[in-house]
């Protein structure tokens, strides 16, 4: 925006004159004026501090922000009015609450908002090691309650996670890995994140449920949820995960990313072990394993990837193989065939043939193309090293649709039935899966022969 100059105010004297009347210079708060020249502070030399600030206050943050840039001076007076009761009272919004509005508008002017802050404070401090960086604006938004891990009494209403996130994200962007390692130990030391994630890893599953629901909104909303690219997420996701045994990796990944209650916002332990889940339920955590298998992080081999799978299956004990086929359907092919193949070399022919069975039905009950499942087996089939390996694989497949359907039909039979009747539907649905499996099979069959 271009800007006037109002030939009506006083001309600024000139250098002989300024010199002689340098004890009429008003900005001599906080600074040493021979260590850091009034020259730097352009035109703003000839007004009090106070004006100064009166006039940073009809300038959004973004324009601050700009300010800020003119010189090493400017900036440092910027600070000044940052750390002022009516600067931070101005700047901090606390508005976190107010979610009543239609269609929430409210949510992203604010998160909007702590963006721009978060620029600023990263350019008013661009000349601070990374240390004395964070004490400082640790310090300015210390009397934000809702930005610490326990400061807020209705987490699940609130927005301040979420804007203490979009800050910290725009600050550390472009930061390199030793400094972002920082950022997270500062973090860890500020909030005791460590022992808490200690505690609930520990613990019996659901036993501290609010410390859970309060490790899960820190982590997705300060560390995790804010990022435009993969390879940061990753990198804090990586953070979090990678100073615990992979069991307790598995269990820090359920409690962040699992399914949790539209009531009350607290994790669901048994979602996976009592009854066939559905896509939103696991949507998280495929998203969470996609992010550590695909993005190259040096800390993650594809091993580590597939021991994390198979631990997570076991979370909080063994989950249905339907929920098990699902996730690894939402994970990708990539993921899915290296988890099977994993179990062929090892020998667990009979646990994968299971596995094919219900990768078959999922793609039947979602109305997936049923060739997928077909063809992942195929290439499964090609991991067996003798032709007596891939016939007795093949023979376990067959014999496994049988064992289901047989399972599924005494439960039918037995009259252990729900209001929704689920084990029929379940009979149902393996059934059309095993008919349309096999009818893929013979085409791929058929085609091979006719070439």
């Amino acid at each position: 925006m271009a800007s006037r100059i109002n030939t009506s105010f006083t001309l600024i004297p000139n250098q002989k004159y300024r010199r002689s009347n340098r004890r009429y210079s008003c900005f001599s708060n906080n600074l040493d004026s021979d260590s850091q020249p009034l020259s730097t502070l352009g035109n703003f030399k000839a007004l009090p501090l106070e004006i100064f600030q009166i006039i940073l206050k009809y300038l959004s943050v973004k324009d601050i922000s700009m300010l800020s840039m003119v010189s090493k001076t400017v900036s440092q007076y910027i600070i000044n009015y940052i750390s002022t009761s009516s600067g931070s009272k101005r700047l901090l919004l606390q508005d976190f609450h107010n979610l009543e509005l239609p269609g929430r508008k409210q949510d992203s002017s604010i998160l909007e908002h702590y963006k721009s802050l978060g620029l600023l404070f990263k350019r008013c401090t661009l000349l601070l090691p990374t240390k004395e960086r964070l004490k400082y604006i640790h310090k300015i938004l210390a009397e934000v309650s809702c930005f610490k891990f326990n400061g807020c009494a209705a987490p699940m209403q609130c927005l301040g996670l979420s804007c203490y996130g979009m800050f910290l994200q725009t600050l550390t962007a472009g930061w390199d890995e030793l400094e972002c390692h920082r950022v997270y130990n500062f973090l860890c030391e500020l909030t005791d994140l460590s022992r808490k994630m200690q505690t609930i890893v520990f613990s019996k599953p659901g036993s501290a449920r609010k410390l859970e629901l309060r490790i899960r909104l820190f982590c997705r909303n300060v560390l995790l949820d804010h990022w435009t690219h993969r390879s940061d997420s990753a990198f804090w996701l990586t953070r979090i995960l990678k100073p615990w045994p992979m069991v307790n990796q598995a269990r820090l990944l359920y409690i962040i990313f699992g399914p949790i209650s539209p009531q009350d916002g607290q994790v669901v332990w048994q979602k996976m072990i009592e009854e066939p889940t559905d896509e939103s339920s696991l949507k998280g955590l495929a998203d969470a394993i996609k992010l550590l298998y695909d993005t190259g992080i040096k800390e993650w081999t594809a091993d580590d990837v597939i021991s994390l799978v198979d631990e997570l299956s076991v979370v909080p004990r063994e989950w249905l193989l339907e929920n098990n086929a699902r996730l690894l359907i939402l994970s990708g092919n990539n993921i899915c065939f290296t988890f099977m193949a994993s179990k062929a070399v090892n020998g667990r022919a009979i646990e994968l043939a299971k596995l094919i069975v219900f990768l078959a039905l999922v793609c039947e009950k979602e109305l997936y193309c049923m060739d997928w499942a077909v063809k992942m087996m195929q290439k499964v089939y090609k991991v067996f090293s003798t032709p007596v390996e891939r016939s007795n694989f093949l023979q376990s497949v067959a014999n496994a649709f049988a064992c289901v359907i047989m399972e599924m039909l005494q439960s039918v039979m037995s009259g252990d039935r729900d209001e929704e009747d689920r084990s029929f539907l379940n009979l149902f649905h393996l059934v059309h899966a095993q008919a349309n499996f096999h009818k893929e099979v013979l085409y791929l069959t058929m085609n091979t022969l006719s070439t």
